[in-house]
């Protein structure tokens, strides 16, 4: 595809914030266009999922990782759309081609949350096929998250693992996830959530909250040789583990544990550029064997509310900015 003429600075719209605050920080943003470089992709973005990590980066919470950046800060790790550009070296994938890409917002161009990213080739790939934009959006940094949280567990076929906030996008991926790579999957949901979290392949669902743990436990009086926390509740979990057991924490929570037990936080910038997996995840998809949840959808102008919702919790799926 040929760029804009020298000399000419193209505009696009992005959403993102000058200042770090409350969601009336997210702005609508005139932003020069970018161009595909060596071994990197330009996307015409259709939709850009709205993830917590969204929420960290409005507010700060990722300032540390972001020094080499400057205002205005643009959100957004999940994007799908139409391949636009594509800089030389790139041979996988060609102008026209639907995809959904990881996006590392740290960097100076930002993040998803606008008409156009480039990103390196290694972190796109096809989207799943029979999947509109808006709901394909959903997949990649969800589904990444849970299987980089089971390849750390990495317990043998037939062994258990407990998934907590497993209603929750995270969660839902990782029970799916389990349960195709033969494990054993208790899980906990709310009583509205138990058919729901039965149908990704929970062998087992226990009651959320507080008492989690000792419901894990009554269950596997032993217990549990990994845990997958979605739900945020860090401490409260240790109850449920075994002896030398694991905990896969996604906020960075990695506090010490006693009898042994041990605790990973998983982080997706780590594998942003693993194709194959991502390529694995977007075939599963496909092929039906990963539930892709859209809350709502929502005109990217409203990214706001899109963030007030999600602060809000209670949501059944991701939100969904349009950029179309």
């Amino acid at each position: 595809m040929v760029g804009p003429l020298p000399g000419v600075v193209r505009l696009m719209r992005a959403i993102g914030v000058h200042r770090f605050g409350g969601p009336e920080e997210l702005r609508l943003l005139d932003l020069p266009e970018p161009q595909a470089g060596p071994g990197e992709v330009r996307i015409r973005v259709h939709a850009a999922a709205v993830n917590p990590t969204d929420v960290l980066l409005r507010t700060g919470g990722h300032a540390v990782r972001m020094l080499n950046a400057s205002p205005p800060h643009v959100p957004g790790m999940d994007a799908a759309g139409v391949v636009d550009q594509v800089g030389p070296g790139v041979h996988r994938l060609a102008v026209g081609q639907p995809v959904v890409a990881l996006v590392l917002f740290t960097t100076p161009q930002g993040g998803a949350y606008a008409d156009h990213v480039v990103v390196p080739e290694a972190s796109v790939v096809p989207a799943p096929e029979g999947v509109d934009l808006m709901a394909a959006s959903t997949l990649l940094m969800n589904a990444m998250t849970a299987r980089m949280a089971l390849d750390e567990l990495a317990l043998p076929r037939g062994a258990t693992v407990a998934v907590t906030g497993a209603a929750g996008a995270v969660g839902g991926y990782a029970v799916e996830l389990a349960h195709a790579d033969g494990l054993q999957v208790i899980a906990d949901a709310a009583e509205q959530d138990a058919a729901l979290v039965r149908s990704f392949g929970a062998d087992h669902v226990v009651q959320r909250g507080k008492d989690v743990a000792n419901h894990i436990r009554a269950l596997h009086p032993q217990g549990v040789p990994g845990l997958i926390d979605a739900s945020a509740q860090t401490a409260e979990l240790l109850p449920a583990l075994a002896d030398n057991g694991t905990l896969i924490e996604l906020r960075g929570w990695s506090a010490p544990a006693e009898r042994g037990i041990k605790v990973h936080p998983v982080m997706v910038p780590n594998r942003m550029t693993d194709t194959k997996t991502l390529t694995a995840l977007s075939q599963a998809a496909s092929e039906g064997h990963l539930t892709l949840r859209v809350a709502k959808v929502l005109p990217a102008e409203q990214a706001a509310e899109a963030h007030r919702l999600l602060e809000a919790g209670a949501l059944r799926g991701r939100l969904v900015l349009d950029f179309t």
